[in-house]
Parts: C-alpha cells; sequence; structure tokens
C-alpha cells in the first residue's frame, strides 16, 4: 500500500468515531493508529488501548527527543500527538493507517503526508443540529456543549479548503456510502502506485 495514511478530522458530534469504526470494520488492512496524550485515562480507558499515556513532563521529553509526526499542546499542559513509532509499527505489517484526530492534527498530518494521505472531514448538516447531537449525547453541561458549538463552528472555518474530501454526516446510510467510495477509490489508486 506504499505507506498510505487515512485521516479524519470533525467536530464533536458529527459522527467521526461512527465513521472511523465503520471503515475499520470493512477493511482489515487499514489499522487505528493509537494517539498520545498527556490526560489522564477517563473510565475505563488503557495505556496503548485508546491512547498512549505519558505524563506532561514525559510528553515535553518526548517533544525534545522528537519522538513525534506532529503533536500540540492542546490546553496548557494538555498535549496530544502521533508517536513516530506508532506509524512505524502499522507501516511495517503493510497496513494503511487510519487517523481520528483533531482538525488542527487532521491538517498538519495532511501536510507531513501529502499525496500519501487522503484526508476527510466530517461536519454535521448544520451547527443547530451539531447541538441536538450533543444535547442528545446526555454526556455534557449546557455550558459545556456551548463551547463544543463554538469549538466547532470556527474548526469548520478553519477546516475550509484544507481537506481533500468535506463529508457532510446528515444521513448515516448516505455518509457510510459516501465515504466507502472516497477510501475505496484512494485505496485502489494507493495498489495502482
Amino acid at each position: 500500500m506504499n505507506n498510505k495514511v487515512i485521516i479524519f478530522s470533525a467536530p464533536s458530534g458529527a459522527g467521526k468515531s461512527t465513521i472511523v469504526n465503520h471503515i475499520l470494520s470493512l477493511h482489515p488492512e487499514i489499522e487505528f493508529s493509537i494517539s498520545a496524550t498527556s490526560r489522564a485515562p477517563r473510565g475505563e480507558e488503557k495505556h496503548g488501548v485508546e491512547y498512549y499515556f505519558f505524563t506532561a513532563d514525559e510528553f515535553r521529553q518526548m517533544i525534545a527527543e522528537e519522538k513525534f509526526v506532529e503533536h500540540e499542546e492542546v490546553y496548557p499542559g494538555s498535549f496530544y500527538g502521533t508517536l513516530k513509532s506508532e506509524v512505524e509499527r502499522i507501516w511495517a505489517k503493510g497496513h494503511v493507517i487510519i487517523f481520528d484526530i483533531d482538525v488542527q492534527g487532521g491538517v498538519n498530518l495532511k501536510r507531513i503526508f501529502g499525496d500519501q494521505a487522503l484526508s476527510v472531514f466530517i461536519q454535521a448538516p448544520s451547527v443547530e443540529v451539531l447541538r441536538q447531537r450533543l444535547v442528545g449525547r446526555g454526556t455534557d453541561t449546557q455550558e459545556a456543549i456551548e463551547r463544543r458549538v463554538a469549538k466547532a463552528q470556527s474548526e469548520m472555518e478553519f477546516a475550509a479548503g484544507k481537506f481533500d474530501h468535506v463529508l457532510v454526516n446528515d444521513d448515516l446510510a448516505t455518509a457510510y456510502a459516501e465515504v466507502e467510495k472516497v477510501v475505496n477509490d484512494f485505496l485502489s489508486d494507493s495498489a495502482s502506485l
């Protein structure tokens, strides 16, 4: 597959994880890249499964040692990044890497990997639909929902023109069909290189 990567980015509530999991269920040759973070595990999260968990100091040391493909400090002391070792691990198997990553990280990865990457931005059909989905989850306070909605608006503006494909997730069956075609086209182009 010539060391290809597929990048999915989206605002909270757009359906990114659902779509990524759908693609993973269809393609055994695609493997999920586990991100690194300095935040504490939540709930049942385990090191090396959902994330690689490090302290902020460990993360800073790894930055100094250039162990990341990309990284960012999302909030003071709160780091996220993609380990070079994770990319190498997946490529060593001959697999395509799939990233489920925030919008800034997605733009950074596309810039780094260029034509080796397919970048897909997923968005809800409108900000109001996004708000309704976040309310429907029942996991956030009204204040947190409004913060997420404001962030989503700025992410949509930031993402404009920076992704290979924009997928509007209005109807899940339609979104699945569209993303399957985009990914299959990318993989078949990859195979012919």
